[in-house]
Formats: C-alpha cells, structure tokens, sequence
C-alpha cells in the first residue's frame, strides 16, 4: 500500500494501481472498547413490530458500537413510551439507565423516555417526526441517549464517504455512519480519490482520472448534479474546504512542482498559498479558516507544517520521527491526527497543538487517510488486513478500536459533518 516514493504516495496517485475488490456492505466488529461502560437497556419499541427494521436494534448496534455502553438484556416483551416502570427493577437486571419507546405512522412518528435508574428519574423524552425513515430516525434517538448519558454530541446520524473498486470501476460511495445504505454519487473506470465534505453535508469534492488527467470536481450528493472546478495543466489534487463552504485549499503542479492553492468552491483562478522548491501536499483547512496545515519534504522529509491563509513562512508542527503526512485538524482545532511511520509501520497518530505532545493510537501497520467524527472523539481511517483494504475508527485516546469490515477493498475515507435533521421535541417529564 505504501510506495518507496513517501510523496508521491501522500498525493494518492498510487490508487490507480491499487487492486481492489468488489464492493460489499460494511459491517461494524468491535476490537476494544472504553475502560469504563456505561449498562443500558433499550428495550423494543412498542409499534415497530410491522416496521421492515427493528428500530430497537439499530439504536441498541450504534451504543454498542461506540464502545461507551454495556447493552442489558431488555427482555422480549414492547414497552410503550407511555409505560410505568419499575425503575429499582431495571437496576437490580444491572441498567443504570433504560429506555422505552412507541412507534405510530409506519415509523413516522417516535416517542421515546429515557431514565435513570440509580438516581430513578427521567433523563429525557423526545418526539421525531419524519418521513417514516426508520434507520435515520433510529439513528437520531441514539444520538439524543448518547447526548443525554455522556453530554457529548453522538455521530450515528451522519455519514461517511469512501473510495471502493468493483471490478474496472471506481465508485464513491456514501454511507451512513454505521456503512448501512451505502450509495454511489459518481463511478467511473478511471481512478476516484480524495474525497471531501462541504460543511453543508450537501456536496462533495473529489479527484477524478475520467478526462485521462487528475481534474476536481464538485458535486451535489442529493441531485447529481457537479462540475469540474479545478482542471489546470499538470495534475490537480487533494481538495479540502473552507469552514465557510465558500473556498477549496488544494495541490497544484502549475509551475511543475507541487504547491498548494486556494480556490473559489465554483472554479475560477486559484491563489497560489505556498512558494518552495519542495513538494507542498495534502491541505487541510484550520476550523476558524485562519490557517491550512499540509505535508511538505522541504526539510528532507515528509513532514507536517502549518501557513496561515493570508501566505508567508510555514511553521514546522510534527518533529517526532522521520515521517508525517496526511494531517487533519479536530473540529475544535486544538488538535491535529496524522499518520506516522515508525519502525516500518504506519499508524494513526494525535498532536495536541498546544503541548506539542504527540501520540500514536494504532498498531495495524499500514494505516492512511485519518478523518474526525465531527463531535471529535473518533478518528476514522483506512487500513490493511491480509493485503485487504478495510475502514476503521478508533476513539482519540485510543482505547476504543472498531473494524468495518467488508469482502471488497475500501480506501480513502471522510467522516461527514453534523447536518440540519427535523429537531426532536421535548417530552414533559413525567
């Protein structure tokens, strides 16, 4: 997976080499989970029964999932959001907390009360009215209990992107976070990469080899609709956004040598951002739009700098051994994932901006393209399992390791932002 050439790797045009399964739909395995878990029960919701997925057992596979939560047995029988419980009854199964739930209009409508068993109080209620879709609906409910249990944002509602092969074609696809519904925005027989989110959720940027060259385009994941909005002589790479959606930092070889630009998200004539001799790769935008952190070997390897947008001298950010690329800032900005090869291995590392330190959250070997949860406590990536490309994520103190798992060949992933969904009203608490 890795090239003896460290840039030209880190530019990604060894994916037209790569060899790549067929697609097939990811499923999630469990390789480690938090210190502490959280036990919870979710028991079924009464009114799913006719649903074609058990709402339930979605919300009960994303908690589990995120490593924070022990799942208790809820046992067989319904429970209606209305339901009276025996809160000391829950806690003596082992639940500090449980949810019960109803479900009316074919999944349309959900009321859902979540309690705590040791305190024997009520957590929260919520009501979500949709479209009757079931695996988003469940997904948001599970987002409202993780909130509520950890006071931190959940992710289960959004969704990631990824570059697949299957068989002489490219395909990237966009799934949600849990890689159920994967579906496929562009496909081609020519190489996709560099897959990156708008802040709107709404549109995708992405290298594409479909004119024979690599061009950038831009496209709307709901309509289709795109267009090619960096497409200069010699080879265009590595997009990434403005906080604001209005701009893209990206790798143009202009003059014949990388160097990094900045562009109007619509096309128009790029800025050029950096000047060097050396090769300038691999952009990402700070999230206060002040500053673009990238990979440069202008100090005789690769290496991780950082130039504010206005232009002038880089400042060097990663010193600890002799190969850094691929940097991605956290949605709060105060800390950066990369990836860094020690000892012949590549893996997943976190900077803290302000101490400088440095540490490295996984041993698989042969690790690439880090991408945050955008509430900032997961860090998804692509792997090599048995010459097999796979995806997976691990919490940023590296205790707790997930695998999605497929039987075809998955590179480059992007975690979506947060978007805008029907808010979940709030129940009275009863």
């Amino acid at each position: 997976m890795k090239t003896v050439n460290a840039m030209r790797w880190a530019l990604g045009l060894a994916l037209a080499t790569l060899t790549l399964a067929a697609r097939a739909d990811v499923t999630i395995e469990i390789t480690g989970a938090g210190a502490r878990q959280m036990p919870v029960a979710i028991a079924n919701f009464a009114g799913e029964e006719g649903l074609k997925e058990s709402m339930s057992a979605i919300v009960r596979a994303d908690l589990e999932r995120s490593g924070r939560f022990k799942l208790v047995d809820p046992g067989t029988a319904a429970l209606p959001e209305s339901a009276a419980l025996n809160l000391n009854d829950w806690k003596g199964r082992g639940a500090d907390s449980v949810a019960v739930a109803s479900v009316s209009d074919g999944g349309a409508t959900v009321r859902l009360r979540l309690y705590d068993t040791v305190a024997q109080k009520q957590l929260g209620g919520w009501e979500l009215r949709n479209r009757g879709d079931i695996r988003r609906t469940a997904h948001q409910l599970a987002d409202q209990i993780y909130e509520a249990l950890t006071g931190e944002r959940g992710v289960f509602s959004t969704r990631i992107a990824y570059v697949v092969k299957q068989g002489k074609r490219y395909e990237l696809q966009v799934a949600d976070a849990d890689g159920a519904n994967a579906q496929t925005p562009v496909a081609s027989n020519e190489p996709i990469m560099s897959p990156s989110w708008a802040p709107d959720g709404q549109r995708i940027a992405y290298v594409s080899f479909e004119r024979k060259k690599p061009i950038i385009f831009v496209q709307n994941i709901a309509t289709g609709a795109r267009r090619a909005v960096a497409a200069f002589k010699g080879s265009n790479s590595a997009p990434t956004w403005s906080p604001d959606g209005r701009q893209l930092a990206l790798t143009l070889t202009l003059d014949g040598i990388s160097q990094l630009y900045i562009l109007d998200a619509n096309g128009g004539e790029p800025r050029r951002l950096t000047r060097s001799n050396a090769i300038d790769t691999e952009p990402a935008w700070s999230p206060d739009g002040q500053s673009i952190a990238f990979t440069s070997d202008r100090g005789g390897s690769p290496q991780i700098y950082r130039i504010p947008i206005s232009g002038g001298e880089p400042q060097r950010l990663t010193f600890e051994g002799s190969y850094n690329v691929s940097p991605r800032f956290s949605p709060d900005g105060r800390s950066l994932a990369y990836i860094r090869r020690e000892g012949g291995r590549f893996g997943v590392a976190v900077l803290d901006l302000e101490t400088r330190q440095s540490m490295v959250l996984t041993d698989s070997g042969f690790d690439e393209s880090p991408t945050f949860a955008p509430n900032g406590k997961t860090i998804l990536y692509a792997t090599e399992i048995g010459r097999r490309g796979v995806l997976a994520t691990v919490s940023v103190d590296g205790r707790i390791k997930q695998r999605l798992s497929s039987s075809g060949n998955v590179r480059e992933p992007a975690w979506g932002p947060f978007t805008s969904a029907a808010p979940a009203a709030p129940l009275p608490v009863r």
